[in-house]
């Protein structure tokens, strides 16, 4: 019994199955977050968290998706502060990179400079491992790009993607329902759809934040809440739940 609960308190011993049960309990934290879902269209990139705000909370403050750079934004899933930690840490990186090289950073090194940070917090005592998971969205010189870094240090591309709770019947319905010619309204209609088949709340908007990345302009932009309430009439239309 002892020898199972050291097993458990450390993420740098494996257990004899093993497994890592530090960096195992911090994806479970992530699968406990609320929903956050990156599409990539024919335009651009977006990304769309959903929110559940309290009564009296400025709701034009989004808590979930973060700048990294002119080109690069941040969803989140998990536990928020770790998230505010990689942001700021993305951020000097990313600075760092374009005085270096004189060019704007690709959102893969960004994938891979957080992922890498997210790994050696699996290598020491004394630390946890973050309980967020990114999804990490942009244009670069390859397009519109997303990627998902994980606690255990893991980052992999995507065309569409969904993590927090309910994921896996997110990933499913993304699935059935994306298209690699999609365009940016439809890849936002369906990033609404998607978030209200697990959400509480069921209809509307007000849960929901959003943001994009367009070839063109290469700028993150959040969407406003009147072009979200016209997606959210073309998810009616275009994607059932």
């Amino acid at each position: 019994m002892m020898a199972s609960r050291g097993y458990d308190m450390t993420p740098t011993m494996y257990s004899p199955d093993g497994r890592i049960y530090q960096v195992e309990y911090a994806i479970e934290t992530v699968k406990r977050g609320t929903l956050a879902i990156g599409i990539k269209s024919k335009d651009g990139v977006i990304i769309a968290v959903e929110e559940k705000p309290r009564t009296l909370q400025v709701t034009e403050v989004t808590q979930k998706i973060f700048q990294v750079d002119e080109h690069i934004g941040v969803a989140a899933a998990g536990y928020i502060p770790d998230a505010r930690v990689q942001v700021d840490n993305a951020r000097f990186f990313s600075q760092s990179s374009k005085l270096t090289y004189d060019e704007p950073v690709s959102v893969e090194m960004v994938a891979k400079h957080l992922a890498d940070q997210c790994h050696q917090f699996t290598q020491y005592s004394g630390v946890r491992p973050y309980g967020v998971a990114l999804i990490i969205a942009g244009v670069d010189e390859k397009g519109g790009t997303i990627y998902v870094t994980d606690p255990s240090g893991t980052y992999v591309s995507y065309a569409a993607v969904a993590i927090g709770a309910g994921s896996e019947d997110v990933t499913n319905f993304l699935e059935k329902n994306y298209k690699a010619d999609i365009s940016q309204g439809d890849a936002a209609a369906l990033a609404i759809a998607a978030i209200n088949l697990k959400s509480e709340q069921k209809e509307g908007i007000k849960h929901i934040k959003m943001a994009e990345v367009k070839h063109d302009a290469k700028s993150l932009q959040r969407i406003s809440e009147a072009d979200l309430e016209k997606y959210y009439q073309v998810s009616k239309q275009k994607f059932t739940n």
